[in-house]
């Protein structure tokens, strides 16, 4: 198992008890870090041994994810952001913490952002890296330009087709991703890069249904907040990618729409920032503490 040097290393039931493997170290206010796809916790080393100097750092892998419990989709929330969610509290209270911080990348965030609003009372502050709210994506992705999010309509499909699609040729399918937004082939060494390809092999099914959910019973309930107006409570920082000036979306005036307390910083980095250029990731993240 890779792992991040100088973490512990549990097996903790999540809210329904599925166990999810989780890496933790440290002292001081605690701040969970969920990793985006097709990753693991692992995306979070070089940033959780900065923060874990005056921080308790937890670092599960989502459900679905890395080592942690892979349940089949048996129903439309087995791996819905509010189960995601859920799994994060139950793990963050058995660790000790009833309020953490919580920051999240692609997926992860996500499950962040389900969480703030599900449980405003556990979340102090949110972070949010390179990524959309799902109802927003949803809105935004259209045309020809859609085609960067062309694995988002794939693994929107019903259950079985894409999974056989994907299963049949899945390094490559995975490597397209870890490729692409790393084009110079700098941001992983080799070994890192081959543990991401083997964790998201074995997890074919379960990775799926992450995706199926974003498409269906997560668009519902972000549809449901906003039209009760629900937002964010509490001070929410989102870094991304210039993705506006190629998309025509303004993700700043997106994301403000959902948290009053909000503060965003485009990056000239690329989607896998946590690891491109950890400094500026956790500087990104005290700023966002100590507001």
């Amino acid at each position: 198992m890779t792992a991040i040097p100088g973490f512990a290393y549990d097996r903790i039931p999540g809210a329904d008890g599925v166990d999810l493997n989780v890496a933790h170290a440290g002292e001081g206010p605690p701040v969970v870090l969920l990793h985006g796809f097709p990753q693991t916790h692992v995306m979070w080393s070089a940033v959780a041994q900065d923060l874990v100097r005056d921080h308790t750092v937890i670092a599960p892998d989502l459900r679905g994810y890395g080592d942690s419990g892979k349940p089949e989709e048996t129903a439309p929330d087995t791996y819905s952001k509010r189960t995601m969610a859920n799994d994060v509290l139950a793990v963050a209270a058995q660790l000790g913490h009833e309020r953490f911080a919580l920051i999240g990348h692609d997926r992860g965030a996500l499950v962040g952002v389900r969480a703030g609003l599900d449980h405003p009372e556990a979340v102090s502050h949110l972070g949010i890296l390179d990524v959309l709210p799902t109802l927003d994506s949803w809105d935004v992705l259209h045309g020809a330009d859609a085609k960067v999010a062309w694995h988002l309509y794939l693994m929107a499909q019903p259950k079985g087709l894409p999974e056989r699609m994907i299963a049949a040729v899945a390094e490559d399918f995975f490597a397209s991703f870890l490729d692409a937004w790393d084009p110079a082939g700098t941001t992983f060494a080799p070994e890192l890069r081959e543990h991401y390809l083997r964790a998201s092999v074995d997890a074919v099914p379960s990775i799926v249904a992450d995706y199926r959910a974003t498409a269906g019973i997560d668009l519902d309930m972000d549809r449901a907040d906003r039209a009760e107006g629900r937002t964010l409570a509490m001070p929410v920082a989102a870094i991304s990618q210039d993705w506006g000036s190629r998309l025509g979306f303004d993700p700043e005036k997106i994301w403000a729409a959902w948290a009053p307390d909000f503060a965003y910083e485009p990056v000239d980095l690329g989607h896998f920032m946590a690891e491109e250029d950890p400094a500026r990731i956790a500087a990104f993240v005290r700023g966002l503490l100590v507001r």
